[in-house]
């Protein structure tokens, strides 16, 4: 507590924490300051030699000042770790003592708050015409996979946007269900006319999900099925629109455009028990088994034909138990993949992980009634091809697998073998002494043997560490020499050979061995070759042009990740205008491949896979391609009705309040610095500046205060100066020496140990190109700073640069400006502080703590770095340790949730609650770094591989069960992160010295550089 807080007395620390009931974290904050602000934006830096016309250089005599330095060397940007600042006020903590009462009781995330939907304006407003995200009000990315997935249909969006009911047909609607359907219908208006017009970067579908809680139980089961939702949503969208089919044809279903739209017919032709039946079925969404399928073709084969009748019991010449054939085929065609078998043993459903492969475009010609007559031959030609396979294969197999006991070899390698016995000649006894010798020679070659095989190997096996910093070169070791055998290896080692064998004797069974081999080997070619035309026959028996005149263009594809009873959804699109897919992960769209949807979507590679496809008709895929999308949005916001566009109007109104709010609420919430105790300039020149002078005046002579040890050896230099001409010479020679000397520093290229801006304001200033008034007046503060010596000279000083500064107005300098340099510099030293705190706990093993202050560090960092690469310190180096520290609190939470204990589960439910799935879902937002999107995968990859573990409990297995739909789910209701405990700033060259020794503790190398 006395290293944290600066406070030395112990009565005082004690007195706090017994306050604090023993809560070290609590006690500290008691004793702490109120946060440091926050950042803006800047202007031109100034050198030593262009003060002349300057506001403060008009204040100052001019005298002989130090020849300035001409360097205009571009400066390199500080890659280096910098300390600093004290953190905010911790947020409210929650009550931890049971899991399910946290969940309901757990705090919000504030619109914008810093940790939530990220804070700058620019992250709120939609990109030109770039598809807009959809929020998750907590564990409904289904609803948003689906939605937007339809949406992007054009047809059916017109059908949405354009529905309407006569006035009659409203009135006449008395059923609970009727009601409802409308009432939804115009939500989903209401929703799909923001999703084209409005200005955001996300929508929010609350209105239309509150229409669904009553109809999907959300209270027993927190995520829905997709398939579910995707039934019940086109049951009631085609109720709705059969309200208006009805107004012309009473029960014409046929005329129903959601009918059109998504349902087409089968029929089923059979044989059961001898006698034949058909009927034709309507479906929606085709559901298809995954389990014992490779790809897409393979699982509709086995959906279309199910069972194999005997011939002899056959009375039709269908051979098949059952066949079905699609009649007609809707222009959205849908596929449920069923991914979902119920374990009996563990009486609970699992998910298949097997790999299934789609194509991008599927021929469905081959499943039509009117190619029935065609596909039964080839399906007959097909069987038989399979057969004949078999038959080639397991004759192959007898040659590669030869043998009669448990061990079995390729039949041309045991000829071949035998061969090599039979040439093999007997060793010749060698002489003694040669044989001593020889062992001289291998006994003497082993220690160098030996010596090189301890070196390093080559082999790559550097750490993440090393991707950041590189050891000493002259530590590493020669890894390319070359490993010689110190005697032949034809001299140390006896083959198997015949004892005696006569030539005659040998030439035969050589003759006989290499005939065989030769017939042999001519046989496994020639299967080879037959297996090799048969697959080739096999592959393409459909590729018939006649069985590809019904192309379906892949359009969506829904992902699950997660298991059975947990997990995340999102959707790869094809956006048809653009010619590319698109990933829509809630709020976030992102262009993507179609090597990433394979990746994520294909399955067998990790927990994600499909779990819906969505194709449609080649006519409707080239439909929906009418030129650039913001042309093709536009004149369907122009085709609205009057209702809806001034629905869009209202809220785009809205977000435009909101962003004013928003500003306005900025410009209040900037925390001020605690002035220093002994700092009376706040009575200082009222009258030279606008209001925020007396906030200005507090950051910028804390900053004096801070370099007033710097301040003060300036002064002292000019002692022959103060003595020869006087008071004002001395201040002009002081500030002219000392600006010097600060303008040389922040030319220095920076290394690892030390980051010249933690010395001084003005090398943050100079460095960053501040304007020449901002970084004059900063110095003339510095000469003012009652926090000075109380000598004469000082003093005398002191009291000129105030009486200089009272003459600087508002024309000279900008003082909003000068205020938002000062609390860039502010922010700046905080993030630093909270970096070496992060980075000392690290070394001391303190995960938990380390990573509060690392990931306020990294969020402070990046509204520092929007400005300027060398506004805030270096945030890879920030985000290494975050990700380290997050996966070793993952694997200690892993380990005391299994551990089954109790108390253990709690506390690492807590850990996951509290600290680690809230770190998860800040660090994947926007522009989440390959590193940091592995690591979160590792995370969930855990978890996940406890689902269904038959050491558990099934109390536990329920817990882990509530716990991963937050792990999984990037929802935007997160956690607030608790802020860690406020440090009270320290001097400048203590803040330097204490980097330098972690960096060099952590990496273990007395030299240190950062790549």
């Amino acid at each position: 507590m006395k290293e944290i807080t600066g406070i030395q007395d112990s009565a005082f620390l004690l007195a706090a924490l017994k306050a604090a009931d023993g809560d070290l974290m609590e006690a500290v904050t008691f004793l702490t300051e109120d946060p440091a602000p926050e950042p803006v934006q800047n202007p031109a830096a100034a050198e030593p030699s262009t003060w002349e016309g300057s506001a403060v250089g008009k204040q100052l005599t001019q005298g002989d000042a130090a020849p300035a330095p001409h360097n205009q060397d571009n400066l390199c940007p500080a890659s280096t770790v910098r300390p600093l600042e004290s953190p905010k006020a911790p947020a409210a903590e929650r009550d931890a003592d049971t899991h399910s009462a946290e969940n309901k009781n757990r705090s919000k995330r504030k619109r914008c708050e810093v940790w939530g939907e990220n804070p700058k304006q620019n992250d709120w407003r939609r990109a030109g015409d770039w598809p807009v995200g959809m929020k998750n009000i907590g564990n409904t990315c289904w609803f948003s996979a689906v939605i937007q997935s339809l949406f992007q249909l054009p047809a059916f969006r017109r059908l949405v946007l354009g529905y309407s009911l006569p006035q009659n047909v409203l009135e006449s609607c008395h059923s609970h269900a009727g009601k409802r359907n409308i009432a939804f219908m115009q939500e989903l208006q209401c929703l799909f006319a923001l999703m084209l017009g409005t200005w955001r970067k996300f929508v929010d579908p609350s209105a239309a999900l509150e229409l669904l809680r009553d109809v999907f139980r959300s209270a027993e089961q927190p995520q829905q099925d997709v398939s579910e939702f995707t039934h019940k949503l086109l049951d009631w969208l085609e109720d709705a629109f059969q309200l208006t089919v009805n107004v012309t044809s009473p029960g014409d279903k046929s005329e129903n455009p959601m009918v059109r739209l998504f349902y087409g017919t089968f029929l089923t032709e059979g044989v059961h028990e001898g006698n034949t039946f058909s009927k034709i079925e309507t479906f929606g969404q085709y559901p298809l088994q995954v389990n014992g399928y490779r790809n897409l073709n393979e699982c509709l084969e086995g959906a279309m034909v199910e069972g194999e009748m005997d011939e002899a019991t056959a009375s039709q010449s269908v051979k098949y138990g059952q066949e079905r054939w699609f009649t007609k085929l809707p222009p959205v065609l849908t596929f449920e993949l069923s991914r979902f078998e119920f374990n009996q043993s563990l009486g609970q459903p699992e998910k298949i992980h097997t790999k299934l492969e789609f194509p991008q475009t599927m021929y469905m010609d081959r499943y039509l009634y009117c190619n029935k007559d065609l596909i039964q031959m080839k399906r007959e030609e097909m069987k038989r091809l399979k057969e004949k396979m078999v038959t080639l294969q397991q004759k192959l197999e007898k040659y590669m697998e030869y043998g009669s006991g448990p061990a079995r070899f390729p039949l041309p390698d045991m000829l071949q073998y035998v061969l090599e016995f039979i040439a093999t000649k007997p060793v010749v006894a060698v002489s003694s002494a040669q044989s001593s010798q020889t062992t001289l020679l291998h006994s003497q070659a082993k220690p160098h043997v030996l010596d090189m095989l301890s070196q390093p190997n080559g082999t790559n096996t550097r750490t993440e560490d090393e991707a950041f910093f590189v050891a000493n070169p002259s530590l590493k070791q020669n890894s390319s020499m070359e490993l010689q055998p110190a005697v032949p290896p034809a001299e140390l080692s006896e083959r198997p050979a015949p004892h005696v064998v006569s030539e005659d004797e040998l030439n035969l069974v050589q003759t006989c061995l290499q005939r065989w081999r030769s017939e042999i080997e001519q046989d496994v070619q020639d299967l080879k070759e037959s297996i090799a035309r048969i697959n080739l026959s096999i592959k393409q028996m459909y590729c018939d042009p006649l069985l590809q005149q019904v192309p379906y263009r892949l359009h969506a594809v829904l992902v699950h990740e997660g298991q059975a009873n947990a997990g995340h959804y999102w959707a790869f699109i094809y956006d048809q205008p653009r010619k590319r897919w698109l990933k829509y992960n809630d709020i976030l769209v992102t262009e993507s491949s179609w090597e990433e949807l394979e990746r994520e979507s294909f399955g067998g590679l990790r927990n994600a896979s499909a779990y819906c496809l969505m194709y449609i008709s080649d006519h409707l895929s080239h439909a929906g391609d009418e030129g650039p999308e913001a042309r093709q949005f536009q004149k369907e916001v122009e085709a609205l009705s009057p209702e809806l566009k001034h629905y869009i109007q209202e809220d785009n109104w809205r977000l435009e309040q909101e962003a004013e709010e928003w500003d306005e609420e900025q410009s209040c919430k900037i925390p001020q610095m605690e002035p220093s105790p002994t700092s009376e300039l706040q009575d200082l020149s009222s009258e030279s500046g606008p209001v925020c002078e007396q906030s200005v005046r507090s950051l910028s002579s804390e900053h004096a205060r801070i370099a007033k040890e710097q301040t003060a050896k300036a002064i002292a230099n000019t002692a022959d100066a103060y003595e020869k001409n006087g008071v004002e010479a001395a201040l002009c020679e002081a500030f002219h020496e000392e600006y010097s000397r600060l303008y040389l520093l922040s030319k220095e290229t920076p290394t690892p140990q030390n980051d010249a801006r933690l010395q001084h304001v003005l090398i943050y200033f100079l460095q960053n190109n501040a304007p020449q008034q901002v970084v004059e007046r900063t110095l003339l503060e510095q000469f003012a700073d009652k926090n000075l010596s109380y000598d004469e000279r000082s003093i005398s000083i002191m009291k000129v640069a105030r009486a200089k500064l009272s003459e600087i107005g508002p024309d000279d300098v900008d003082m909003e400006e000068y205020k938002r340099w000062h609390e860039d510099y502010s922010l700046f030293r905080k993030v630093s502080i909270y970096l070496l705190t992060g980075l000392e706990l690290y070394q001391n093993r303190k995960y938990q703590e380390s990573l509060t202050y690392l990931v306020y560090a990294y969020q402070s960092n990046t509204k520092l770095l929007l400005k300027g690469t060398n506004r805030g310190v270096s945030e890879s180096l920030i985000a290494l340790y975050r990700r380290k520290c997050l996966l070793k609190l993952n694997e200690v939470a892993a380990s005391l949730f299994v551990s089954c204990e109790e108390a253990h589960v709690s506390e690492g439910v807590s850990l996951l609650n509290e600290l680690i799935i809230p770190c998860m879902h800040l660090m994947n937002n926007f522009e989440i770094s390959k590193e940091d999107l592995d690591a979160i995968e590792v995370m969930r990859n855990r978890w996940c591989s406890y689902l269904g573990r038959e050491d558990m409990d099934a109390k536990l297995q329920m817990k882990l069960s509530e716990l991963l739909p937050r792990l999984l789910d990037g929802s935007t209701e997160v956690i607030v992160l608790k802020e860690p405990p406020k440090i009270r700033p320290n001097s400048p060259y203590d803040l330097c010295s204490r980097f330098a020794a972690v960096m060099e503790s952590i990496h273990g190398a007395s030299t240190v550089t950062v790549k």
